[in-house]
């Protein structure tokens, strides 16, 4: 009903807009003759028509073609009549004719007010080139390698009569179109040596024949740029979720070069085991999240265009081996033949799930379509399956196998619908078709840790694709070995997961022979080669104890002392205290004037080169000195000391304190007296041994001491004490006061 009423309406309305009716092209000259062909006028008047169907006319207004109305008048050929279409205000009008037709002619008048500006356009044609075929429904773009591959989709009542089509094309930004290329058949056409990263151009035309004289063209499709890159993986995630036991959310971001367009990305995912569906999932940004079980999976993503898909860059998930509740002793599988094999799973899993499914594969073997199968069913009773390899392929032996069970929350179908988040794994064990015992034996057999009743051995484990079943786990084989015999055999064993064990309860300084082999169920496997140690002898234990510590004391008595007393001299240096010395504590103790007495009625005889001179406290007058004197002391009064000078007094007396006196009747050129102002000058110490502050407080006052070379013993007012403190010499004297003289000890 309402159909029928739209399409009233829109009757209606075109006859609202224009009337149709039959003239006579002698009324339509008399009426028209005032019109003519006019640049600014209406122009470019074209009609066709589809095959069995409505034709059509269209036009172009002129330049004042503003609140025009148009007549539209067709005329056959050798015809008293013609048909018109009056009072149309759009610029095309469906119209009527005969195909069996010669001739027609078809012209628009483009009304106007004043009969003076009337414009027209003519079309003369034969109806049966009238016919037109148009352009595809769609048409698609698939670039790669520099090829453009095009498929198009035409209307289906022109699928009969389009055999092929060209098609032309042009880079973003020319203004010139190549040559045209024909299809290879009506759906396909390919381009070859295009620039992959030029965006085209391209319009599809069919190629006329019969029944379709005419072809229309399309609008121009964009093209764009091949995508040659592939994206690259960012960071990838693998994190359990919160309150989802079994269940694990993978993060993925990408990235891909901002200068290749491209609409999205395609990210396909899909079990390891070939198990369908394999889904692919469109996004527009650079990340997504995945909600997957523990199964092993390959993960796929590429960018895509209208007319290009990037290379894949793809990704292994592993299957998830690192949560030991999947082993708990959740699964037990019992092997029935090559071909048949019951699951069990501990829980009572059907209260919730209907829906499971199971992989199995070779152990130590990829998770691939080559060597993991799976196989899905429905159980709502029991809290095992058995499952018959009818499709699939049978156990071999001696090979351990790895199977999962997983639950699917989907009651419709237990085949999953999609892969992103439509299973959970429960958990995972391994089973055998059939065992054997181990065809080969532990390796790389050493000892250490050898003592005179133990010895510790350490060995290489057997190769997994040698035990052929469950490894129980290793027998120890050994004896005492002899040159000729060997003494009977003992054996010990030893847990699987060991590789290593101390052997106990050993005869000292005797040779053992070892072997070792692996069991399972099926027994012991073979046994390795003989290997060979020899526990330690106690005697020459202790002959070597005795040797190693004689050696060394022998090293530190020779060696020692050389060096503590080395290391004493550069770590702890000996160096006297003057607070200890006997000059100190003379000096310190109160000055007896009887001990100066006695003292000063030294004889001459007494004197030497390392003597000392202590004269009281005294008026010290030039005219008093011995003549003798004189010279030197002016000498030392007017000079200054040198260098030198000191250098040689110095030098003197450490001569003297070592007891090297000058030969006999020697006489010294150069008088070596020296005297120390207490005011003035500072005391050198060639020993370090104190300062000349700490010496001062130690003598008396007003006393002042002179070193000479030479005496004399007609000086009858210096008295000359020999001094046996050898390191009181090292003092240089300044120059002496004028008032008085201090002789400091």
């Amino acid at each position: 009903m309402h159909a029928h009423v739209f399409l009233f309406g829109l009757i209606f309305s075109h006859v609202q807009a224009s009337t149709s009716g039959i003239c006579r092209p002698e009324n339509i000259s008399a009426k028209y003759q005032h019109c003519g062909i006019h640049p600014d006028g209406v122009q470019d008047l074209d009609c066709f028509g589809k095959p069995h169907g409505l034709k059509k006319c269209v036009w172009k207004p002129g330049k004042r073609a503003s609140g025009q109305t148009y007549t539209l008048v067709v005329q056959r050929q050798h015809k008293t009549y013609c048909n018109t279409y009056d009072n149309i205000t759009e610029f095309s009008e469906k119209i009527t004719w005969y195909d069996n037709d010669n001739n027609m002619s078809v012209e628009v008048f483009e009304n106007s007010q004043q009969a003076t500006n009337c414009t027209k356009a003519v079309f003369t044609a034969s109806p049966k080139t009238l016919l037109r075929c148009g352009p595809p429904l769609e048409a698609s773009f698939s670039r790669r390698s520099g090829r453009l591959v095009v498929n198009v989709r035409w209307p289906q009542k022109k699928m009969q009569y389009i055999k092929y089509y060209f098609v032309k094309y042009r880079a973003a930004g020319s203004l010139s179109w190549s040559k045209s290329v024909r299809s290879e058949n009506a759906t396909l056409c390919t381009l070859e040596h295009l620039n992959p990263s030029l965006v085209y151009a391209a319009q599809i035309q069919c190629v006329t024949n019969e029944k379709c004289p005419q072809c229309a063209e399309s609008e121009a499709y964009t093209v764009p740029p091949e995508l040659t890159a592939q994206p690259l993986i960012v960071s990838f995630e693998d994190t359990n979720i919160q309150g989802r036991e079994g269940c694990r959310l993978l993060s993925l971001t990408w990235k891909f070069p901002a200068k290749e367009l491209h609409d999205g990305y395609y990210v396909s995912v899909g079990k390891a085991s070939g198990e369908a569906p394999r889904e692919r999932i469109g996004t527009s940004r650079p990340e997504m999240g995945l909600i997957l079980s523990y199964s092993a999976y390959h993960l796929d993503i590429s960018a895509w265009n209208n007319a290009s898909t990037s290379p894949t860059v793809s990704r292994a998930i592993p299957q998830r081996e690192d949560t030991p509740r999947l082993g708990a002793g959740k699964l037990n599988v019992t092997v029935h033949s090559d071909t048949s094999f019951t699951v069990h799973w501990r829980d009572n899993l059907i209260r919730k799930y209907v829906c499971y499914s199971v992989e199995w594969m070779r152990e130590g073997h990829k998770a691939d379509e080559e060597d993991t199968q799976s196989m899905s069913f429905y159980q709502n009773a029991y809290n095992y399956r058995t499952l018959s390899l009818v499709r699939a392929r049978p156990l071999e032996p001696y090979q351990r196998y790895s199977i999962t069970l997983h639950t699917r929350p989907n009651k419709d179908t237990c085949n999953m619908k999609h892969v992103n988040n439509s299973e959970s794994t429960y958990g995972r064990t391994q089973f055998y078709f059939t065992e054997g015992s181990p065809v080969s034996a532990p390796t790389n057999i050493s000892s250490y840790n050898v003592t005179r009743h133990s010895v510790v051995l350490q060995w290489s484990s057997i190769p997994e694709e040698d035990i052929r079943g469950f490894l129980m786990g290793y027998t120890i084989y050994y004896n005492e070995y002899h040159h000729g015999w060997s003494s009977t055999e003992r054996n010990i064993t030893v847990d699987p997961m060991s590789n290593s064990y101390e052997l106990g309860n050993l005869k000292g300084g005797t040779a053992y022979e070892v072997r070792m082999s692996g069991f399972t169920r099926a027994g012991a496997g073979v046994r390795s080669t003989a290997s060979l140690f020899k526990t330690n002898d106690q005697g020459f234990s202790y002959l070597s104890g005795v040797i190693t510590i004689s050696a060394v004391v022998a090293t530190v008595l020779i060696f020692g002392p050389p060096i503590i007393k080395r290391l004493k001299v550069i770590l702890w240096p000996s160096i006297p205290n003057p607070g200890k010395s006997n000059a100190m504590q003379k000096i310190e103790e109160p000055c007896n004037l009887e001990l100066l007495e006695s003292i000063n009625t030294q004889t001459a005889e007494e004197w030497d080169a390392s003597s000392l001179q202590v004269i009281e406290k005294e008026e010290a007058t030039l005219p008093r000195t011995s003549p003798a004197m004189l010279p030197l002391l002016r000498m030392s009064v007017d000079e200054e000391d040198s260098p030198e000078m000191t250098h040689d007094w110095i030098q003197r007396d450490t001569e003297d304190a070592t007891g090297d006196m000058p030969p006999n009747g020697a006489e010294e050129t150069t008088p070596d007296i020296r005297r120390t102002d207490t005011q003035s000058f500072p005391l050198a110490f060639s020993g370090d041994y104190t300062t000349l502050d700490m010496f001062q407080h130690g003598m008396p006052p007003n006393t002042f001491v002179t070193r000479t070379t030479e005496s004399k013993p007609e000086d009858p007012d210096l008295t000359v004490v020999k001094s046996g403190l050898d390191y009181i010499g090292h003092f240089s004297i300044s120059p002496m006061s004028d008032s008085k003289m201090s002789t400091i000890l």
